[in-house]
């Protein structure tokens, strides 16, 4: 499942709990962040599948969507069901909620 970034920021707003998943590299991270979000690189996931929650919404972010449907697509395979793809990535939050965050 998808949610786009109007629905996240919406979330973010009225306080609904949820986990920010950015499972994107150490240098992207670097370049641009939202705050709050968990970082969890893609490749180190399965290791650390114990930091996550099955309470509430997983909302998995990458850079523009492509792996972060992947990423959502495994761990709703390994019990994750509440994992949801972030439409646009943080491209798609610079673009259309916060511009002060970089794009790259």
């Amino acid at each position: 499942m998808d949610i786009s970034v109007r629905h996240l920021d919406a979330m973010r707003k009225s306080g609904e709990e949820h986990t920010l998943l950015d499972i994107r590299e150490d240098e992207e991270l670097a370049i641009s962040s939202i705050e709050g979000a968990v970082h969890i690189p893609m490749n180190s996931l399965p290791e650390s599948l114990e930091r996550l929650t099955k309470d509430h919404p997983i909302v998995v972010m990458c850079h523009v969507g492509g792996r972060s449907t992947q990423v959502c697509a495994w761990l709703n395979s390994n019990g994750f069901e509440n994992a949801v793809n972030l439409e646009g990535g943080i491209s798609a939050w610079s673009a259309e909620i916060d511009p002060s965050v970089p794009t790259y």
